[in-house]
């Protein structure tokens, strides 16, 4: 996009005024972040030792063939986590009792590849270790491991979540998973519900550094009237994506590198070139303005506060000890899983030959 040549020149103006706010190298020690009761930053170093190894070595090759799929991952998580609490809900399938998160607007353009990976990532722990690992604490490290393989940090992720038995209803996902058409006002009261403040919002919003947006995310933005904040030669090249108000193509979130996991998000934010007016925004509010600045300026900075958040949002609501389940099939809770209802009946007829 001719929008990704923008000047520099606001961000270059500032810099000099933040160099001392630098954080050198990412010496974060994880290990002190307070964790949820029933979770453990080692709780399957016995049950199954190479769980993380098999998940990273497996998602090295999916993103080798499509590294957009990193995105696909990330979001997945956020998604989950936000409704309900990080208990893997969102990858139930539906049944004769309604309609599913997956169903609900704001999850219709997850992509259907993000959910077959978590699968295929299910089978292959589940094959090694039995079914002792939950779909829930899968989709945690295939996050983790889709920021660090995507060029962000790696970090430890505390585990012993627990699956959901069962799906929040559509307006509990609409109600917890703002639209991009939010202002910071809206983003901030969302989050302080779940007791996430104003640096966590703009840490976790550099989530949008890598992934796509569609048209209809942004499309109020270009017509009828443009958008004032939108600089002008990057709103000429998105009404070239969409030209118009029905289109419903994609584009990429980060104009500067839109799938490298870094903190070009809050340049492009600074130079007025955030996708959604719920990124946009973030520079104009007063309360999130100089924090997008020192993300900017600073990536170490945002990487560190990035991790902080993300071990927070992924200890929201969970379910650990003997709630829930751990899911044979993420796609299908095991009371409603045939396969799984067979070899259990078979079990009990072979026992009953005895």
């Amino acid at each position: 996009m001719a929008g990704a040549n923008a000047s520099f020149t606001s961000l270059l103006l500032i810099s000099s005024l933040l160099l001392a706010s630098h954080v050198s190298g990412l010496e974060v020690e994880y290990s002190s972040l307070p964790l949820v009761k029933g979770l453990s930053w080692k709780y399957y170093d016995s049950s199954c030792p190479k769980l993380e190894s098999i998940i990273r070595s497996h998602l090295k090759k999916v993103f080798k063939e499509n590294i957009g799929l990193a995105a696909a991952l990330l979001r997945l998580q956020f998604h989950d986590c936000f409704v309900q609490g990080c208990d893997a809900s969102l990858l139930l399938h539906g049944s004769t009792s309604g309609p599913t998160e997956q169903d609900a607007p704001p999850n219709l353009t997850l992509r259907p590849e993000g959910f077959e990976i978590i699968n295929d990532l299910r089978q292959l722990v589940h094959d090694n270790c039995g079914s002792v690992v939950s779909c829930a604490d899968i989709t945690a490290i295939a996050a983790r491991d889709s920021v660090f393989l995507s060029g962000g940090p790696d970090y430890n992720v505390p585990l012993g979540r627990r699956d959901g038995l069962t799906f929040a209803t559509r307006d509990a996902t609409l109600a917890n998973l703002p639209a991009p058409s939010s202002n910071t006002s809206v983003l901030l009261d969302s989050l302080a519900t779940k007791n996430l403040d104003a640096t966590d919002l703009v840490a976790l919003s550099g989530g949008h550094t890598i992934g796509l947006g569609h048209c209809a995310a942004f499309i109020e933005r270009l017509y009828p009237t443009q958008d004032p904040t939108l600089e002008k030669t990057y709103a000429k090249d998105l009404k070239q994506v969409c030209p118009t108000q029905d289109s419903n193509d994609t584009t990429v979130l980060d104009i500067r590198s839109p799938n490298k996991f870094d903190n070009k998000y809050y340049v492009d934010l600074m130079n007025r070139q955030g996708l959604f007016t719920s990124d946009q925004d973030l520079y104009t509010d007063s309360r999130t303005k100089d924090i997008v600045t020192r993300f900017a300026v600073d990536e170490d900075l945002f990487f560190e506060e990035f991790v902080k958040s993300m071990v927070k949002m992924g200890q929201l609501s969970v379910l650990t000890g003997k709630q829930g389940e751990i899911r044979a099939n993420c796609s299908v809770r095991n009371s409603d899983n045939i396969k799984l209802a067979s070899v259990v009946d078979d079990d009990d007829e072979s026992a009953s030959e005895l």
